[in-house]
């Protein structure tokens, strides 16, 4: 059986993905995307790379690699706690330092589901969770899975039919893979991934039409 909620490591990559609560919406209007990704980018780029996302309407998929305790220790965090990861770090107690990031992550993304749902449910009129409440996650082990894994994420809205060109889709990370915009987003390694931006989006189009591409869309299990 996949183990869904393993503790997560520092510098491991990870594919992390969550639902509306009962199956239900979490981003009704064109603006709730935007307001998601802005608390992401608040809560959750202090302590992590993100190297994919895609927003849908019940769901999404993000492909991350947390931080180090170096990382985390040279970026100058503000996070709460640091004191403390710096006496891990100084007595290199690394299994008090590995639970001590995953927590922290953890504990990021409640900051963001809370943010965010808090908002929707006064947007909506709504009580209750709006998430599920714990979000699943697959560490990655591998290049070969990790560029898989961009292509799958990307592919996502084409393969749920919520629209007929995953390059249409607003709410995804394909643009600025695909764009020389700035991005916060770890551009260069995505690219290198699968050899260039040309190699890139010839990969995802050639994806699109990968007959057994639907056994990937294991946010409908369980």
């Amino acid at each position: 059986m996949t183990d869904y909620y393993q503790p997560m490591q520092p510098g491991a990559y990870y594919h992390i993905f969550n639902r509306g609560n009962n199956r239900e919406n979490i981003f009704y209007t064109s603006e709730n995307a935007p307001y998601f990704l802005e608390k992401y980018t608040k809560y959750m780029f202090p302590v992590l790379d993100t190297y994919a996302y895609c927003l849908l309407p019940n769901h999404f998929h993000l492909l991350v690699r947390l931080q180090t305790a170096a990382e985390l220790l040279a970026g100058a965090s503000d996070l709460p706690g640091f004191k403390n990861l710096e006496g891990l770090v100084a007595r290199k107690n690394e299994k008090a330092i590995q639970a001590y990031v995953g927590n922290l992550v953890s504990n990021q993304f409640r900051l963001l589901f809370m943010a965010y749902a808090k908002a929707i449910n006064k947007q909506e009129k709504r009580v209750g969770s709006l998430f599920q409440k714990n979000f699943k996650r697959l560490r990655v082990a591998s290049n070969p899975y990790l560029a898989n894994l961009v292509l799958y994420i990307h592919a996502n809205p084409q393969l749920h039919g919520l629209c007929g060109d995953f390059q249409d889709w607003a709410d995804s990370s394909f643009s600025a893979m695909s764009s020389d915009s700035p991005t916060k987003l770890m551009r260069a390694e995505v690219l290198e991934w699968f050899g260039g931006k040309e190699t890139m989006v010839r990969r995802h189009k050639e994806y699109i039409d990968w007959k057994t591409a639907s056994h990937w869309l294991i946010e409908d299990e369980g």
